[in-house]
């Protein structure tokens, strides 16, 4: 698989930039503000690396890993009362699951691959 590619990584960067960007237009508690610019921010930078490098699985676990944290945010950190951020949260947590869970299969054959050559 050629480098930037993967239509997964290429969603779970917009969501990463959507979630790191979304405390400008969403109400966001005190809490809700740092974990959805760390967390989208760490989302967008590992799909870069992903894209950049589509053999490296360990990325896609990261973002599932990120989805995760993300998803349980609003509970963790007790900002579910902001409707905005909390939705924000769990929507992009939940792609980024399900797309960086679909993107491990593409990624381990990139990396078997890269290994034979």
């Amino acid at each position: 698989m050629k480098a930037w590619s993967r239509w997964q990584d290429w969603v779970l960067l917009v969501a990463g930039i959507y979630a790191a960007l979304s405390p400008i237009w969403v109400n966001s508690a005190s809490g809700a503000m740092p974990s959805l610019i760390v967390l989208g921010a760490l989302t967008a930078i590992t799909s870069l690396v992903s894209l950049t490098y589509p053999g490296t699985v360990a990325t896609e676990w990261l973002n599932t890993l990120w989805g995760v944290l993300l998803f349980i945010a609003p509970w963790v950190l007790t900002y579910t009362q902001s409707q905005g951020a909390s939705w924000t949260s769990w929507v992009v947590g939940v792609i980024a699951v399900v797309l960086s869970l679909t993107a491990v299969p593409v990624s381990r054959a990139a990396h078997r691959q890269a290994i034979q050559h």
